[in-house]
């Protein structure tokens, strides 16, 4: 039996789990926290990622190796493949771990993004608003996340505020984009190089955190779709990238301007358990384990609403026709991602009317 080591058991390693055990898999997790949410599903080594008896113990058995957060160090993930296969490559992790590295990457390959310029002195701040202008948005180049690391610069005003905000952390400020919609392509590229693509979502976020993705998105065109596909198999191939990457990008007047990517199964996807004929975690299990893809087709409108800060009562929820309910098993607090719901609808309209019902019982 095959067993999939797993570094970080949150609800995306859960989900990789519940994915895998139909094709007999086995899965072993490392992660410091006791209650992480995989570790009810899989056996979970309870340790730090650098603690070396952990990762022997980690190591031991496992066939491949893969993540669920995209903040694994690079230098663990170069040495466990020395003994380990482990995908997606570390080389991805370096590219997006850093928001300098991974919009130089874009542009390297053609990929459209806003403007940038590094920033890490307040002279460094103003050469990079001659170039970027106002508004723009100062980011901390590494661990930022759900909009955390980042201020938005309107004018002058707000550049000493900006740069004590991130307390001098090495930063990186971009355009900003007036865009018409986010939405995000989730492309997987198995071992020997080929890819498949679900249809682009559109996403809703607020406070920086991701709230609803609708799949596929709204009106969406070949053009887009195709246009989607070509900018991912760029950063794909370029890495050799084995497994899911997601990849988000704004809509600007039918252009995509990439945004950022993971190098993971990501929220955005959480749809395709039930609104995909393959989920996306079984097909990044796929990939990793030399498997041939799923179809990624969507047979119905879907949606996913994601549970922050508190949980519904079930009931409400499940009285939504075709809705689905997934809880991670983590304490409820504010701002935290505690589950979702996926919910399927016969026509557009209709999918409106069950995602306002949703929200309505939450």
């Amino acid at each position: 039996m095959t067993t999939v080591g797993v570094l970080g058991g949150g609800q995306l390693g859960r989900m990789l789990a519940l994915a895998g055990y139909p094709l007999d898999l086995r899965f072993q997790f490392l992660d410091p926290d006791p209650d992480a949410p995989a570790g009810r599903v899989a056996r979970q080594i309870v340790g730090s990622y650098d603690d070396p008896k952990c990762l022997q113990s980690f190591v031991s058995g496992v066939d491949v190796i893969t993540y669920e957060f995209e903040n694994v160090p690079v230098e663990l993930a170069r040495r466990l493949e020395q003994s380990c296969p482990v995908y997606p490559p570390p080389a991805a992790l370096a590219a997006s771990q850093d928001r300098l590295t991974e919009k130089q990457l874009f542009r390297r390959l053609g990929v459209p993004t806003a403007s940038f310029a590094p920033v890490g002195s307040a002279s460094d701040l103003d050469n990079a608003v001659a170039e970027c202008g106002y508004p723009s948005l100062l980011k901390t180049r590494r661990f930022g996340y759900d909009g955390k690391g980042q201020y938005l610069l309107r004018g002058p005003e707000d550049r000493t505020a900006a740069l004590a905000a991130l307390c001098g952390a090495p930063s990186i400020l971009e355009g900003f984009v007036d865009f018409d919609r986010e939405v995000s392509l989730l492309a997987v590229r198995t071992r020997d190089g080929v890819v498949v693509s679900y249809p682009l979502v559109e996403n809703h976020h607020s406070e920086g955190i991701l709230r609803l993705s609708v799949a596929p998105a709204p009106h969406l065109s070949s053009r887009l779709q195709d246009q989607a596909e070509r900018h991912a198999r760029r950063i794909l191939d370029e890495l050799e990238y084995v497994g899911v990457l997601a990849v988000e990008f704004f809509e600007q007047n039918g252009r995509l301007i990439a945004n950022e990517m993971a190098p993971r199964v990501h929220n955005s996807g959480h749809w395709t358990i039930e609104g995909a004929a393959t989920s996306q975690f079984e097909n990044h299990l796929r990939a990793i384990l030399c498997l041939p893809s799923g179809p990624t087709e969507i047979a119905r409108p879907c949606a996913m609403i994601n549970l922050i800060g508190t949980i519904p009562e079930k009931r409400s929820v499940l009285s939504v026709p075709d809705a689905h309910l997934h809880l991670y098993g983590k304490a409820a607090r504010p701002g935290r991602k505690l589950g979702h719901v996926t919910v399927r609808a016969d026509t557009e309209s209709q999918l409106r009317e069950r995602i306002d019902a949703i929200r309505a019982a939450l």
